[in-house]
């Protein structure tokens, strides 16, 4: 059996981990095998990248800061979510090749279709089978995110992109929406100001249709 893989895209503070851990809760109690991942940042040499690229001392112009995610993409792929899937997993991932496109594409202003070329290289025709955009207004999202890095002590950390003024997170939104509306058979947008046990009701009905149809299996 091949598995599945799902990924969770949208900007700072739109609630992606959150609904994240509760729809692998829900489809492990259901017989899943679930495995969480994410970009960037997951197993060795993800977390030293994700220092590096989140961290607000870092000062990176886009084109390496492209560069190096799909440096951490590529690793990605090739240990920890093709490995899954061959064992029949799902794999959920907290954000992905998208978000190139969204942050260095429209964020950064980088050439989409070199952003593109270097994600299919990186990706290795590894594309999910599901994503979820949360969408939300940028001004209500910064102020969560922003609340919760400083909350953990962690806003020197990784707070880097929080650091963009609003006109950037804007874009990305913008990005992310245009990415959706181009592929509705993969994309699904989810309005994020909502409470997050509605959000994850309407989550888990889309993701359920998804995994019974790509995974020919019916578990109740």
């Amino acid at each position: 059996m091949h598995g599945l893989f799902i990924t969770f895209e949208g900007i700072e503070g739109s609630g992606k981990s959150t609904q994240i851990k509760k729809l692998a809760k829900f489809l492990r109690q259901k017989g899943y095998h679930t495995v969480l991942t994410r970009e960037p940042g997951d197993g060795e040499i993800g977390a030293k990248l994700r220092e590096l690229l989140l961290s607000v001392s870092s000062s990176l112009d886009p084109l390496t800061e492209l560069f190096l995610l799909a440096a951490d993409r590529t690793r990605h792929v090739i240990e920890i979510i093709e490995p899954a899937l061959s064992e029949g997993s799902i794999v959920i991932s907290d954000r992905y090749a998208d978000s190139s496109v969204a942050y260095q594409g429209y964020g950064r202003g980088l050439d989409l279709d070199f952003v593109n070329v270097v994600n299919q290289t990186a990706m290795n025709n590894c594309i999910p089978a599901l994503t979820i955009v949360m969408d939300i207004n940028p001004e209500i999202s910064l102020k969560r995110s922003c609340l919760r890095l400083q909350q953990q002590s962690m806003f020197e950390a990784e707070g880097r992109f929080e650091k963009e003024d609003i006109f950037f997170h804007q874009r990305v939104r913008s990005g992310y929406l245009s990415i959706a509306k181009s592929d509705p058979e993969r994309c699904r947008v989810f309005d994020a100001s909502g409470t997050p046990e509605d959000i994850f009701s309407s989550i888990a009905e889309t993701v359920m249709k998804v995994v019974q149809n790509r995974m020919k299996v019916n578990i109740p």
